[in-house]
């Protein structure tokens, strides 16, 4: 890998209007590319909305799926990619040919190529299927590159797989922070009246992105996924509201030390920018030490079901956490 400028973007999403948030991303790209960015990671389904796509129906569901990569916003994206020579990264719901639907992060490279991600533990709709691979490809700017969307980054199995599979710099699209839960101490709702006052009171709102809800429960888990595995993080995430919660957005760029090269708090559509310096590869704990001294011999009870696993979907509509 080689030294590689990239950016990580937070934006509040209008449920259903692809055409608004496709602008969004317009906007985004054309300032980054004044940056020099070179990868650019939006947010989670950012281009269709997201929590309210567990009220849909199937075929509202449908109706808003995008069959890649013949669909207009791949080609907005892979459009966007040619003219600034950037790779983009965004979210939508996807329609698969043989009809099934997933939550799909798409990819578009300067060089016209494309590689797309579906979420392994996918859990806003019944409708919404699982993905079955891991996602890791060659770039056009001299590295690899792996996608795990949202949850899939809390199973930690998944990005040392991404890892092994050879990514350097990871991109973890999500829509997280905010979220009620029934699990003790794991974020919780953030008040709408914060985030709507936040012009004239940012400090407040801005102290439960930081907090508990945000930034604190990301930080009990996220730089160690780096950490762990010697591999940049790209932790691009929905900000503001997503239907009847407020996401804490939190965008962020963690180096393979799983320290944080650049991050906002800020309560508002935001992007931050860091070079992601490739000597660190060489010498972090996760490449010299942990990859290298495993013992995939003793591994094997990883494969073997315990009887306790769940289906996300399942666990989600149980309402037992998640």
């Amino acid at each position: 890998m080689r030294d590689i400028r990239a950016a990580a973007v937070q934006f509040e999403h209008v449920p259903n209007d692809k055409e608004t948030n496709r602008e969004k991303i317009r906007r985004f790209v054309e300032e980054a590319a004044g940056k020099h960015v070179e990868i650019i990671a939006f947010p989670e389904c950012c281009i269709t909305g997201y929590w309210h796509l567990r009220h849909l129906a199937r075929e509202e569901l449908v109706s808003l799926a995008e069959a890649i990569p013949d669909d207009a916003s791949t080609q907005f994206l892979r459009e966007l990619s040619k003219k600034y020579s950037m790779s983009i990264g965004a979210g939508l719901v996807e329609k698969a040919e043989d009809g099934k639907l997933y939550n799909t992060y798409v990819v578009a490279m300067p060089s016209g190529e494309w590689k797309k991600h579906r979420k392994i533990h996918a859990f806003i709709s019944e409708y919404i299927s699982c993905g079955s691979e891991y996602t890791v490809f060659d770039t056009p700017h001299g590295c690899q590159v792996g996608i795990l969307i949202c949850y899939d980054n809390n199973i930690s199995e998944n990005v040392r797989i991404t890892t092994l599979k050879g990514a350097e710099i990871l991109l973890s699209p999500h829509q997280t922070g905010g979220c009620k839960t029934k699990t003790p101490h794991v974020m919780g709702l953030v008040d709408r009246k914060l985030w709507e006052n936040r012009r004239q009171n940012p400090e407040t709102i801005e102290a439960e992105f930081r907090g508990p809800k945000g930034r604190g429960w990301l930080m009990r888990w996220l730089p160690e996924r780096s950490h762990d595995n010697g591999l940049f993080l790209v932790f691009s995430n929905g900000v503001g509201v997503d239907d009847d919660e407020v996401r804490t957005g939190n965008a962020m760029i963690i180096d393979p030390h799983g320290r944080i090269i650049v991050e906002t708090w800020k309560a508002d559509d935001d992007m931050v920018v860091a070079d992601l310096d490739a000597s660190l590869l060489e010498r972090c704990t996760g490449r010299s030490w942990i990859l290298k001294t495993r013992h995939p011999e003793l591994y094997g009870p990883l494969t073997v079901p315990t009887g306790i696993e769940r289906d996300t979907r399942s666990a989600r509509f149980d309402e037992e956490g998640i």
